[in-house]
Protein backbone atom coordinates (compact mmCIF):
# COMPACT_ATOMS: atom_id res chain seq x y z
CA UNK A 1 0.00 0.00 0.00
CA UNK A 2 1.34 3.41 -0.99
CA UNK A 3 2.29 5.52 2.07
CA UNK A 4 2.13 9.15 0.89
CA UNK A 5 3.59 10.57 4.11
CA UNK A 6 6.58 8.21 4.10
CA UNK A 7 7.18 8.94 0.45
CA UNK A 8 7.12 12.71 1.13
CA UNK A 9 9.66 12.34 3.93
CA UNK A 10 11.96 10.28 1.71
CA UNK A 11 11.60 12.86 -1.06
CA UNK A 12 12.50 15.67 1.33
CA UNK A 13 15.58 13.81 2.57
CA UNK A 14 16.62 13.11 -1.01
CA UNK A 15 16.31 16.81 -1.86
CA UNK A 16 18.39 17.77 1.18
CA UNK A 17 21.02 15.19 0.26
CA UNK A 18 21.11 16.53 -3.28
CA UNK A 19 21.57 20.11 -2.06
CA UNK A 20 24.25 19.04 0.39
CA UNK A 21 26.11 17.15 -2.32
CA UNK A 22 25.91 20.19 -4.60
CA UNK A 23 27.27 22.46 -1.86
CA UNK A 24 30.14 20.08 -1.17
CA UNK A 25 30.96 19.83 -4.87
CA UNK A 26 30.89 23.63 -5.17
CA UNK A 27 33.18 24.04 -2.18
CA UNK A 28 35.69 21.59 -3.66
CA UNK A 29 36.30 23.96 -6.57
CA UNK A 30 35.73 27.33 -4.84
CA UNK A 31 37.08 29.84 -5.59
CA UNK A 32 37.53 29.70 -9.35
CA UNK A 33 37.58 33.45 -10.01
CA UNK A 34 38.47 36.70 -8.17
CA UNK A 35 36.48 37.64 -5.09
CA UNK A 36 35.16 41.13 -4.38
CA UNK A 37 35.62 42.60 -0.90
CA UNK A 38 33.13 45.45 -0.45
CA UNK A 39 34.23 48.27 1.86
CA UNK A 40 31.72 50.89 2.99
CA UNK A 41 34.33 53.61 3.34
CA UNK A 42 36.26 55.82 0.93
CA UNK A 43 39.72 54.75 -0.27
CA UNK A 44 42.71 55.70 1.83
CA UNK A 45 41.22 55.53 5.31
CA UNK A 46 42.18 53.05 8.01
CA UNK A 47 39.36 50.64 7.10
CA UNK A 48 40.36 50.66 3.46
CA UNK A 49 44.02 50.18 4.40
CA UNK A 50 43.31 47.21 6.66
CA UNK A 51 40.92 45.65 4.14
CA UNK A 52 43.62 45.70 1.48
CA UNK A 53 46.19 44.05 3.75
CA UNK A 54 43.72 41.37 4.84
CA UNK A 55 42.62 40.79 1.23
CA UNK A 56 46.20 40.28 0.06
CA UNK A 57 46.88 37.54 2.60
CA UNK A 58 43.49 35.87 2.14
CA UNK A 59 43.97 35.92 -1.63
CA UNK A 60 47.24 34.04 -1.33
CA UNK A 61 45.58 31.51 0.98
CA UNK A 62 42.65 31.00 -1.41
CA UNK A 63 44.68 31.07 -4.62
CA UNK A 64 42.57 33.86 -6.11
CA UNK A 65 42.82 37.64 -6.12
CA UNK A 66 40.54 39.55 -3.76
CA UNK A 67 39.61 42.89 -5.28
CA UNK A 68 38.59 45.82 -3.07
CA UNK A 69 35.48 47.75 -4.09
CA UNK A 70 34.75 50.93 -2.11
CA UNK A 71 31.06 51.72 -1.77
CA UNK A 72 30.76 54.51 0.82
CA UNK A 73 27.46 56.12 1.73
CA UNK A 74 24.52 56.07 4.16
CA UNK A 75 26.60 55.07 7.16
CA UNK A 76 27.98 52.01 5.27
CA UNK A 77 24.42 50.89 4.41
CA UNK A 78 25.16 51.15 0.68
CA UNK A 79 27.90 48.53 0.98
CA UNK A 80 26.08 46.21 3.38
CA UNK A 81 22.87 46.30 1.33
CA UNK A 82 24.84 45.52 -1.83
CA UNK A 83 26.30 42.39 -0.24
CA UNK A 84 23.05 41.35 1.45
CA UNK A 85 21.34 41.36 -1.97
CA UNK A 86 24.22 39.72 -3.89
CA UNK A 87 24.32 36.14 -5.13
CA UNK A 88 25.02 33.70 -2.25
CA UNK A 89 28.08 32.21 -3.91
CA UNK A 90 30.95 33.55 -1.77
CA UNK A 91 32.30 35.86 -4.46
CA UNK A 92 30.98 39.05 -2.87
CA UNK A 93 32.19 39.66 0.70
CA UNK A 94 31.52 42.58 3.04
CA UNK A 95 33.87 44.23 5.48
CA UNK A 96 31.07 44.81 7.99
CA UNK A 97 31.67 47.09 10.95
CA UNK A 98 30.09 48.27 14.19
CA UNK A 99 27.73 50.37 12.03
CA UNK A 100 25.75 47.15 11.45
CA UNK A 101 24.94 47.18 15.18
CA UNK A 102 24.19 50.92 15.20
CA UNK A 103 22.10 51.55 12.08
CA UNK A 104 18.97 49.49 12.91
CA UNK A 105 18.17 51.72 15.91
CA UNK A 106 19.75 54.93 14.61
CA UNK A 107 18.26 54.93 11.10
CA UNK A 108 15.49 52.30 10.88
CA UNK A 109 14.77 53.13 7.24
CA UNK A 110 18.21 51.99 6.12
CA UNK A 111 18.79 48.48 4.82
CA UNK A 112 19.63 45.85 5.80
CA UNK A 113 17.06 46.38 8.53
CA UNK A 114 18.18 43.27 10.41
CA UNK A 115 21.81 42.42 9.65
CA UNK A 116 21.58 39.43 11.99
CA UNK A 117 19.32 37.67 9.47
CA UNK A 118 20.12 39.50 6.22
CA UNK A 119 23.85 38.83 6.31
CA UNK A 120 25.83 35.69 7.10
CA UNK A 121 28.88 36.06 9.38
CA UNK A 122 32.24 34.72 8.20
CA UNK A 123 34.54 35.76 11.03
CA UNK A 124 36.10 38.50 13.14
CA UNK A 125 38.75 40.75 11.64
CA UNK A 126 39.84 43.64 13.84
CA UNK A 127 39.04 46.22 16.46
CA UNK A 128 40.32 49.71 17.22
CA UNK A 129 39.71 51.58 20.46
CA UNK A 130 39.21 55.30 20.81
CA UNK A 131 41.56 57.62 22.61
CA UNK A 132 39.89 60.09 24.93
CA UNK A 133 41.72 63.22 23.81
CA UNK A 134 41.46 66.73 25.25
CA UNK A 135 42.77 70.14 24.31
CA UNK A 136 46.17 70.54 25.92
CA UNK A 137 45.09 73.79 27.58
CA UNK A 138 42.51 72.05 29.77
CA UNK A 139 43.70 71.43 33.35
CA UNK A 140 42.49 67.82 33.19
CA UNK A 141 44.80 64.82 32.98
CA UNK A 142 42.77 61.83 34.17
CA UNK A 143 39.31 60.39 33.63
CA UNK A 144 38.50 61.06 37.29
CA UNK A 145 39.43 64.72 36.88
CA UNK A 146 37.34 64.94 33.70
CA UNK A 147 34.28 63.54 35.44
CA UNK A 148 34.70 65.90 38.39
CA UNK A 149 35.14 68.92 36.09
CA UNK A 150 32.16 67.95 33.90
CA UNK A 151 29.90 67.52 36.93
CA UNK A 152 30.99 70.87 38.37
CA UNK A 153 30.46 72.54 34.97
CA UNK A 154 27.49 70.80 33.30
CA UNK A 155 27.27 71.49 29.58
CA UNK A 156 30.44 73.58 29.52
CA UNK A 157 32.73 71.03 27.89
CA UNK A 158 32.23 70.67 24.13
CA UNK A 159 33.16 67.18 22.93
CA UNK A 160 33.24 66.45 19.22
CA UNK A 161 32.53 63.39 17.13
CA UNK A 162 32.98 62.31 13.52
CA UNK A 163 29.24 62.78 12.95
CA UNK A 164 25.87 62.39 14.58
CA UNK A 165 25.31 58.71 15.32
CA UNK A 166 28.92 57.78 14.53
CA UNK A 167 30.69 55.32 16.79
CA UNK A 168 32.74 58.16 18.30
CA UNK A 169 29.48 59.95 19.16
CA UNK A 170 28.00 56.86 20.77
CA UNK A 171 31.11 56.28 22.88
CA UNK A 172 30.71 59.85 24.18
CA UNK A 173 27.05 59.19 25.00
CA UNK A 174 28.05 55.97 26.73
CA UNK A 175 30.57 57.92 28.80
CA UNK A 176 27.97 60.57 29.74
CA UNK A 177 25.56 57.79 30.68
CA UNK A 178 28.01 55.82 32.80
CA UNK A 179 29.70 58.82 34.44
CA UNK A 180 26.44 60.78 34.92
CA UNK A 181 27.96 63.80 33.15
CA UNK A 182 26.50 66.31 30.68
CA UNK A 183 29.23 67.14 28.21
CA UNK A 184 27.90 68.82 25.06
CA UNK A 185 28.14 66.89 21.80
CA UNK A 186 29.32 68.73 18.69
CA UNK A 187 29.08 66.62 15.51
CA UNK A 188 31.56 67.20 12.67
CA UNK A 189 31.65 65.94 9.10
CA UNK A 190 34.43 63.46 9.72
CA UNK A 191 37.25 63.16 12.21
CA UNK A 192 39.78 65.40 10.45
CA UNK A 193 38.04 68.78 11.03
CA UNK A 194 37.22 67.71 14.58
CA UNK A 195 40.87 67.04 15.38
CA UNK A 196 41.93 70.30 13.74
CA UNK A 197 39.60 72.20 16.08
CA UNK A 198 41.16 70.45 19.08
CA UNK A 199 44.61 71.48 17.86
CA UNK A 200 43.39 75.07 17.42
CA UNK A 201 41.78 75.14 20.87
CA UNK A 202 38.25 75.58 19.48
CA UNK A 203 37.08 72.18 20.78
CA UNK A 204 37.59 70.72 24.25
CA UNK A 205 37.99 67.10 23.27
CA UNK A 206 36.75 63.97 21.53
CA UNK A 207 36.87 60.21 21.35
CA UNK A 208 39.04 59.50 18.30
CA UNK A 209 40.77 56.43 16.92
CA UNK A 210 44.56 56.36 17.31
CA UNK A 211 45.01 57.11 13.59
CA UNK A 212 42.59 60.04 13.66
CA UNK A 213 44.00 61.38 16.94
CA UNK A 214 47.65 61.31 15.86
CA UNK A 215 47.80 64.85 14.34
CA UNK A 216 46.60 66.36 17.62
CA UNK A 217 48.99 64.29 19.71
CA UNK A 218 52.03 64.67 17.47
CA UNK A 219 51.43 68.38 16.92
CA UNK A 220 51.15 69.09 20.60
CA UNK A 221 47.69 70.67 20.52
CA UNK A 222 46.01 67.75 22.21
CA UNK A 223 46.65 65.10 24.83
CA UNK A 224 45.30 61.58 25.30
CA UNK A 225 44.22 60.69 28.83
CA UNK A 226 42.63 57.25 28.36
CA UNK A 227 41.68 54.51 25.93
CA UNK A 228 38.18 53.07 25.44
CA UNK A 229 39.13 49.38 25.27
CA UNK A 230 39.06 47.18 28.34
CA UNK A 231 42.84 46.75 28.22
CA UNK A 232 45.72 49.08 27.30
CA UNK A 233 47.01 48.76 23.73
CA UNK A 234 50.60 48.18 22.64
CA UNK A 235 50.80 51.48 20.76
CA UNK A 236 50.24 53.45 23.96
CA UNK A 237 50.67 51.12 26.96
CA UNK A 238 50.87 54.20 29.20
CA UNK A 239 47.23 55.10 28.57
CA UNK A 240 44.88 53.63 31.17
CA UNK A 241 41.52 52.27 30.06
CA UNK A 242 38.46 54.35 30.88
CA UNK A 243 37.31 51.12 32.53
CA UNK A 244 39.85 51.68 35.28
CA UNK A 245 37.59 54.51 36.49
CA UNK A 246 34.25 53.34 35.06
CA UNK A 247 34.27 49.54 35.50
CA UNK A 248 33.56 47.49 32.35
CA UNK A 249 33.41 50.59 30.14
CA UNK A 250 34.03 49.54 26.56
CA UNK A 251 33.38 51.26 23.26
CA UNK A 252 35.45 50.14 20.28
CA UNK A 253 35.26 50.17 16.51
CA UNK A 254 35.25 46.61 15.15
CA UNK A 255 35.04 44.88 11.79
CA UNK A 256 34.40 41.39 10.45
CA UNK A 257 33.58 39.68 7.18
CA UNK A 258 30.06 38.81 6.02
CA UNK A 259 28.49 37.25 2.94
CA UNK A 260 24.96 37.02 1.58
CA UNK A 261 22.49 34.78 3.41
CA UNK A 262 22.11 31.25 2.07
CA UNK A 263 25.78 31.09 1.10
CA UNK A 264 26.71 27.37 1.35
CA UNK A 265 28.28 26.47 4.69
CA UNK A 266 31.37 24.84 3.10
CA UNK A 267 32.17 28.10 1.29
CA UNK A 268 31.71 30.13 4.48
CA UNK A 269 34.08 27.71 6.21
CA UNK A 270 36.72 28.18 3.49
CA UNK A 271 36.50 31.98 3.76
CA UNK A 272 36.56 31.81 7.55
CA UNK A 273 39.71 29.69 7.55
CA UNK A 274 41.47 32.06 5.15
CA UNK A 275 40.45 35.05 7.28
CA UNK A 276 41.77 33.39 10.44
CA UNK A 277 45.08 32.76 8.69
CA UNK A 278 45.26 36.43 7.73
CA UNK A 279 44.39 37.86 11.15
CA UNK A 280 46.94 35.58 12.83
CA UNK A 281 49.73 36.61 10.44
CA UNK A 282 52.58 38.16 12.50
CA UNK A 283 53.43 40.78 9.87
CA UNK A 284 49.80 41.86 9.61
CA UNK A 285 49.45 42.04 13.39
CA UNK A 286 52.56 44.24 13.55
CA UNK A 287 51.25 46.60 10.85
CA UNK A 288 47.91 46.78 12.62
CA UNK A 289 49.51 47.53 15.99
CA UNK A 290 51.32 50.50 14.44
CA UNK A 291 47.88 51.94 13.69
CA UNK A 292 46.44 51.15 17.12
CA UNK A 293 44.47 48.24 15.66
CA UNK A 294 44.18 44.78 17.21
CA UNK A 295 43.56 41.80 14.93
CA UNK A 296 40.83 39.43 16.09
CA UNK A 297 40.45 35.71 15.45
CA UNK A 298 37.05 34.07 15.65
CA UNK A 299 34.69 32.30 13.28
CA UNK A 300 31.05 32.84 12.29
CA UNK A 301 29.66 32.13 15.77
CA UNK A 302 32.02 34.63 17.42
CA UNK A 303 31.06 37.36 14.94
CA UNK A 304 27.36 36.58 15.30
CA UNK A 305 27.64 36.80 19.09
CA UNK A 306 29.49 40.12 18.85
CA UNK A 307 26.93 41.62 16.47
CA UNK A 308 24.09 40.40 18.71
CA UNK A 309 25.51 41.89 21.90
CA UNK A 310 26.59 45.16 20.25
CA UNK A 311 23.15 45.59 18.64
CA UNK A 312 21.57 45.32 22.09
CA UNK A 313 24.05 47.70 23.76
CA UNK A 314 24.03 50.46 21.15
CA UNK A 315 20.34 50.07 20.38
CA UNK A 316 19.40 50.67 24.01
CA UNK A 317 21.74 53.66 24.27
CA UNK A 318 20.36 55.21 21.07
CA UNK A 319 16.77 54.79 22.22
CA UNK A 320 17.43 56.01 25.77
CA UNK A 321 19.34 59.09 24.57
CA UNK A 322 16.86 59.68 21.72
CA UNK A 323 19.66 59.87 19.14
CA UNK A 324 18.58 60.25 15.51
CA UNK A 325 20.59 59.68 12.36
CA UNK A 326 21.39 62.54 10.02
Amino acid sequence: MFDRRRFSVRLAFAALACCFSADVALAQTYPTRPIRLIVGYAPGGINDQMARIIAEIMGKELGQQIVIENKPGAGTAVASTFVAQSDPDGYTVLLGTVSLAINPALSPKLTPKNPLTELMPVGLALQSPFYLILAKSLPINTVGELIAYAKANPGKLNIGSAGNGSSSHLVLELFNNRADTKMTHLPYRGAAPMVLDIIAGRLDGAFATPVDASPALEGGGGKAIAVSSLEPISLRPDLPPVAKTLPDFKGVFWAGLFVAPQTPAPIVAILSKALATATADPALKAKAAERGVTMLTGGPDALRDLLTSETEIWGKLIRDANIRGE
